[in-house]
């Protein structure tokens, strides 16, 4: 038998950090998360995704309530569970992304396994998938089959590049993504090569607009009374977030330049390094912290040329600017930097590790890590829900769960005889 899904009240709550202060109302006084449901409960969502971008916008639904079904192949399972760090042979990234999710195992290119799906997807409300485009179709399980099925069902189909274009078939991932955006072409020093991020930043972005997308259908479906298909092209999301490029681009024919930590926009904008070999980022996008910061280092003449009253004028003279900054703050050790700037109201911020997030006092204020109970580790502590909300808060009821662990009560809850779950077994459709 598999194991029983965790139950929710025994979970951490949202925002359960220890010594955290409860979430202020609107007028800063604190209160407690009320009970009552959360704001996406009653909401069911299948989860055919794989590696990162539909999960994790499936992981963001779930951590507001909804009921979020894992299904994965009986024999290949989410690879995230093999990515990155384990402890005792269990998949770290897993407990993350695998988080208030039911899973179970079903192998859609059976005739078992579809007729199961189908069945399930006439009980959802949502289907995350980022297979092929075409691969659904070639099972029967494509938009017209499972419309069929539930007309008012949401089918978000993520993928690198689309349902349709020369490209749509092609295998898509994030980095993909980071490099045909622009995004890589951008990052890095002026000298250098293009540099792709360290993590998965457009899968990470696909999933955060994915899960806005599929609400948005949701409320399009609340007057239309039907559901709809949602097109999420990972390439996309990234290009919106990298900001006024192809308007600057056909405007002017400008293409922006890769300058580090630099900015065209405004300056002084860079990493400094401190006097005990620590860094601290500063920013100056506001005129006047641009004055505040360069009166703290001694050079408030500057304040007075021409050129300082514009950020891009700023940006003309960062080398002038950037030695200013850098010769004061590695004078100093960074707390010291730190409380200068504070004092000064000039914006300023220690670079972290993830030794540093995990101690550090706002992060801890606003419970952004949280401590999760699980099955399999004792405790796992991770990233919180994405945001608080005031009368409907979200929680992590519990971690990534085991490849299959909830098949048979979900198969159960179909209504399938114990008869009839043996036979999808010997089908190999379990």
């Amino acid at each position: 038998m598999t194991n029983p899904a965790p139950d929710a009240a025994s979970a951490a709550p949202a925002h359960d950090t220890p010594d955290a202060p409860d979430t202020p109302d609107a007028s800063g006084a604190p209160h407690a998360a009320p009970d009552g449901p959360a704001a996406l409960a009653g909401l069911r969502v299948l989860d055919l995704a794989t590696l990162f971008a539909g999960p994790l916008a499936a992981t963001l639904l779930g951590d507001f309530g909804a009921e979020v079904i894992k299904v994965e192949h009986p024999r290949r399972p989410d690879p995230s569970r093999g990515h990155g760090p384990s402890k005792d042979g269990v998949g770290l990234w897993w407990k993350l992304l695998g988080r208030n999710k039911r899973t179970m195992t079903l192998d859609l290119s059976t005739p078992g396994g579809r007729d199961v799906l189908l069945r399930l997807a006439a009980t959802a409300d949502v289907v995350v998938e980022n297979f092929r485009p075409g691969t659904l179709e070639r099972w029967g399980l494509g938009w017209e089959e499972l419309s069929a099925a539930n007309p008012r069902l949401v089918l978000a189909r993520v993928t690198g590049f689309g349902q349709t274009g020369p490209a749509a078939r092609r295998p898509g991932f994030g980095t993909l993504a980071e490099a045909m955006s622009g995004f890589a072409a951008i990052t890095g020093e002026p000298d250098g090569p293009p540099t792709l991020p360290p993590f998965g930043l457009a899968d990470s972005i696909a999933a955060l607009t994915t899960a806005y997308a599929v609400m948005t259908a949701l409320a399009g479906r609340e007057r239309t009374g039907r559901g709809q298909v949602v097109d999420m092209a990972i390439i996309e999301p990234i290009l919106t977030v990298l900001g006024p490029q192809p308007v600057w681009y056909d405007q002017l024919g400008y293409v922006q330049p890769r300058t580090g930590n630099r900015s065209t926009n405004n300056a002084p904008r860079n990493t400094y390094r401190t006097a005990d070999g620590r860094w601290v980022a500063v920013s100056t996008s506001a005129q006047s912290i641009a004055e505040r910061v360069m009166r703290l280092v001694g050079r408030p003449e500057v304040t007075e040329e021409e050129w300082f009253a514009t950020g891009t004028g700023r940006a003309a003279h960062a080398d002038e600017l950037d030695a200013a900054v850098a010769s004061w703050i590695a004078r100093r050790d960074r707390d010291e930097v730190v409380a200068a700037f504070e004092k000064a109201e000039a914006a300023v911020a220690p670079i972290y590790d993830v030794r540093d997030v995990m101690a550090d006092e706002q992060y801890r204020a606003l419970g952004s890590i949280t401590e999760v109970p699980d099955e399999e580790l004792g405790t796992v502590r991770m990233q919180n829900v994405l945001f608080r909300l005031s009368q409907t808060p979200g929680a992590i009821r519990w971690a990534g769960r085991p490849h299959g662990a909830d098949t048979e009560a979900v198969l159960g809850e179909l209504g399938l005889r114990e008869q009839e779950i043996a036979g999808l077994r010997r089908e190999g459709a379990l």
